[in-house]
């Protein structure tokens, strides 16, 4: 069935998907969905309900509930890097050391596709994107609600502790400045991600 649907298959969450997420009963879930309150659609021909993420977010934010129930499944890891090589080098680490799902973007725009089918939990960002485009890359990601949830970790080898310090007040939530390890990789993306399970 998931072969029908071509963007991740968490874009879309039943009733006990939010149950879960929210840490209540499928049956409140089920309330706020037929009172209104919180978005969907019912499957033709039957009584499931669906709820978008884009809509269980905004509920999420409008009632105060905590975003930490979203980290379950495997973390998504976006490496976006122009040096190709060590992008593909670190995918390739992690795939093997974590249960990380990791895909590798070279530019700007690549970053944008991927962003969009695979909505990742973190982005590993080179500050040094070929055409400065890195800050791009994160405005994309600030403003688009489904991307809301989405740690955003700069990557250099030419910043400063001051210069690196500078780009958290820019709308990065941290800095990893190379050479880093797997170690520092996988320590960013736990710290950045609660994850559970």
């Amino acid at each position: 069935m998931s072969d029908q649907n071509p963007r991740n298959e968490k874009d879309v969450l039943t009733t006990g998907d939010v149950a879960r997420i929210c840490n209540v009963a499928s049956r409140t879930v089920s309330k706020w969905f037929d009172s209104g309150q919180l978005k969907g659609y019912r499957i033709p021909g039957s009584k499931d309900r669906r709820i978008p993420m884009s809509n269980l977010l905004q509920f999420m934010k409008e009632h105060q509930i905590p975003m930490d129930g979203l980290m379950s499944g495997n973390p998504r890891l976006l490496v976006v890097d122009s040096d190709r090589d060590s992008a593909e080098t670190l995918r390739q680490v992690l795939t093997e050391q974590t249960r990380y799902e990791v895909k590798v973007a070279g530019t700007a725009f690549e970053a944008g596709l991927e962003c969009e089918r695979f909505r990742p939990h973190v982005m590993l960002l080179d500050l040094h994107l070929d055409g400065g485009n890195a800050e791009v890359v994160l405005g994309m990601v600030r403003s688009n609600e489904d991307l809301q949830m989405t740690r955003v970790i700069g990557l250099s080898a030419r910043l400063t502790e001051g210069q690196a310090m500078q780009y958290s007040t820019r709308g990065f939530d941290g800095v990893l400045r190379k050479p880093f390890t797997v170690r520092q990789v996988i320590e960013w993306v736990e710290r950045s991600y609660s994850i559970a399970g």
